[in-house]
């Protein structure tokens, strides 16, 4: 019965794995209480799966999506996305807050490319112990 039951499910399914693999996962589904589309006819469960195949009560694309599914570890979930983080001020909007409270005033060090890369170029590595 099994025998006829796949040469039936060739012409939906090209690919005799994928077949076996559809199957198995249907009839996963239909031990764990899936309702079945078709007569069971004291069938075992693959030859259910394998019949519902063949008579085309299910797609095989929604099976193989389903087995993709479940085979998933991370399934990507939709999330709102972040709201931007506000704007910094420029520079004409730094000006004019300096100019308005001069005893708030902030002050920035600026100091030129070169004498940051001399500064990097003077750090030493930490030594390394062997206590780890």
């Amino acid at each position: 019965m099994a025998r006829v039951t796949v040469e039936d499910c060739i012409d939906k399914v090209e690919n005799r794995f994928e077949l076996v693999l559809l199957a198995g996962h249907r009839a996963r589904q239909i031990s764990q209480g899936a309702a079945i589309t078709i007569d069971r006819d004291n069938d075992k469960n693959p030859v259910v799966a394998l019949r519902e195949i063949a008579d085309e009560t299910l797609s095989p694309g929604d099976l193989k999506e389903d087995l993709i599914h479940s085979l998933q570890k991370h399934v990507e979930v939709d999330e709102p996305e972040a709201v931007d983080a506000p704007e910094l001020a420029d520079a004409t909007t730094v000006a004019s807050v300096e100019t308005e409270s001069e005893d708030d005033a902030v002050t920035f060090d600026r100091m030129s490319e070169e004498d940051l890369l001399a500064g990097i170029e003077g750090l030493v590595a930490p030594e390394k112990s062997d206590d780890f």
